[in-house]
């Protein structure tokens, strides 16, 4: 017999009230706003009280009369805001156990022979007589963009991302992307969904950025990242006219880990092998000189060092480290400044983000042998369609490997 209960709804409401209880949970809302206007106008909600409603659904969802896909992509986040109101209510919650709980991954330790095996390609590509770090540290600083020319180069690459995206990913005519450079915050870019095919990206100035890095950036919150997935997502919610469920994004769900992978991948996904002297051309022309080849062989060497963060954050959390060795270790092995390895310390101790590491270092390793699995002969657009369009969730996609 189906459950009374409009479970989807029912899981809308859910998220609308973690909002209540910490700013921010809701990433991007596009919903009915008489649905959030009741949900403000309700008592207060309390940790305990959220905990029990999760439950309640989850017991209710093999009822729900549901397909088989809506079903597990509402229970790995049912799961996931269950965890949540758990640590919200006091309690202790370890970091690989929160890990687990949210975006459906088994974190561990990596292995520092594959840091060190990183380390010595750099040391091919970074040739001199001072350490790797500093040679490291020079690269990075003779790739910085100017601050007065961040925002120019942003939208270049983001009109010649958007150029190519809109036809491959079939975005509609209207929809657009502001960017604004802000201060103050732990992460390096966010995309604030506002609906109606908009988004507003922010990227922080806090910390310089380097022209070889923004082409990734771009592509990870606009093109074919977040705003196009978004984007994606309600073109499918209007030409259907269903799965209410899509209209919430909330933070640390299994949603995040499959939005951040894919948006991780987005200069593969549109540009593909090449992007160094594509991104070159086009920064060139506004008279910002990038070595684009360089850039990308460094960038394609040192990505094995992009899961020491999450190494950093179980260290942290889970293995007594206290802050210094965990900025000591981030330097070492991620070959950063301190004042990086500072504010990556930053985003790890954050009440909200601390798990959230995790989505971008297990993201884009599980989308990445997923997208290389695909069969012979299908164009990396249309496995990455499926990303963009379909309610997979991180243990669909492993499940879909194995099988593989």
């Amino acid at each position: 017999m189906a459950s009374p209960v409009d479970l989807p709804l029912e899981y809308v409401r859910l998220g609308l009230r973690f909002d209540r209880l910490e700013s921010g949970f809701v990433d991007a809302y596009t919903g009915d706003r008489r649905i959030r206007a009741q949900v403000l106008d309700e008592p207060a909600p309390t940790p305990q009280g959220l905990r029990d409603q999760a439950r309640g659904l989850l017991r209710e969802l093999d009822s729900a009369d549901l397909s088989e896909d809506r079903t597990a992509f509402l229970r790995g986040q049912l799961t996931g805001l269950e965890c949540t109101a758990r640590k919200m209510s006091g309690e202790p919650v370890g970091f690989v156990e929160e890990v687990a709980a949210y975006f459906q991954v088994d974190v561990e330790l990596g292995d520092p022979a594959v840091y060190a095996a990183a380390h010595a390609e750099l040391e091919d590509l970074l040739p001199g007589g001072d350490t790797l770090s500093e040679r490291y540290a020079v690269h990075r600083r003779r790739e910085e963009c100017p601050p007065d020319r961040l925002e120019v180069a942003v939208q270049a690459l983001s009109s010649a991302l958007r150029d190519r995206v809109r036809v491959e990913y079939g975005l509609p005519e209207v929809e657009t992307v502001a960017y604004q450079v802000v201060t103050d915050q732990p992460w390096s870019g966010f995309n604030y969904y506002e609906g109606d095919f908009r988004s507003r990206v922010a990227i922080n100035a806090d910390l310089p950025h380097r022209l070889g890095q923004l082409p990734h950036l771009v592509a990870h919150e606009s093109y074919p990242g977040h705003h196009t997935e978004h984007c994606r997502k309600e073109l499918g919610l209007v030409e259907r006219g269903d799965r209410i469920e899509h209209t919430v994004f909330l933070v640390n769900t299994p949603e995040c880990l499959m939005a951040e992978g894919l948006a991780d991948l987005g200069v593969e996904a549109s540009v593909g092998q090449g992007w160094g002297p594509w991104a070159a051309e086009i920064l060139g022309d506004l008279g910002l000189r990038l070595d684009g080849d360089l850039a990308e062989r460094v960038t394609e060497a040192a990505a094995p060092l992009n899961r020491v963060r999450q190494d950093a954050a179980i260290l942290l959390h889970d293995r007594g480290a206290d802050a210094d060795e965990v900025v000591a270790f981030l330097q070492r092995w991620s070959l950063v400044s301190g004042e990086r390895a500072a504010q990556q310390l930053r985003f790890l101790t954050h009440p909200l983000w601390r798990a959230y590491i995790s989505t971008y270092v297990e993201g884009v390793d599980l989308l990445s042998r997923w997208l290389a699995a695909r069969p012979a002969g299908e164009p990396v657009v249309d496995r990455f369609l499926r990303l963009l369009d379909e309610p997979l969730t991180p243990s669909a996609v492993a499940g879909e490997l194995r099988g593989a």
